[in-house]
């Protein structure tokens, strides 16, 4: 534990980094089953919901120009839906990639619609 203290007081002596770009993301409906429409714009300062509150941006290797997503972090972000809830109470959380909306909500829904077909079984 005191190594872990000491990395942390050297990381807070580092000098701050430049300023992030307020970059603009694309959003679907937070619902799947409730298709690809509308598609919001929301802002990386608009992913923050309070001051001084932490956000976790998780980095979907999934380009515009690939058909599939990277299959390791498609395992990685299977395993949030487990957990979201508890990242949630402290920290914001968002799921990035370059591939569009339609893309990238379609991926999801297979796994889930087995998913439901195994519980029913």
């Amino acid at each position: 534990m005191r190594h872990r203290e000491k990395v942390a007081a050297l990381r807070r002596t580092l000098p701050k980094g430049p300023p992030v770009d307020d970059y603009l993301f694309l959003e679907g409906p937070a619902d799947l089953d409730a298709g690809d429409t509308p598609v919001r714009e929301v802002t990386l300062s608009g992913l923050f919901t309070a001051p001084h509150r932490p956000l976790i941006v998780y980095h979907l290797m999934y380009g515009k120009l690939q058909t599939s997503p990277c299959p390791m972090c498609t395992l990685w972000i299977d395993g949030f839906n487990g957990i979201a809830r508890h990242i949630a109470r402290s920290a914001d959380f968002a799921v990035a990639a370059a591939a569009d909306p339609p893309a990238l909500r379609s991926g999801p829904r297979p796994r889930l619609a087995a998913a439901a077909a195994a519980e029913l079984r």
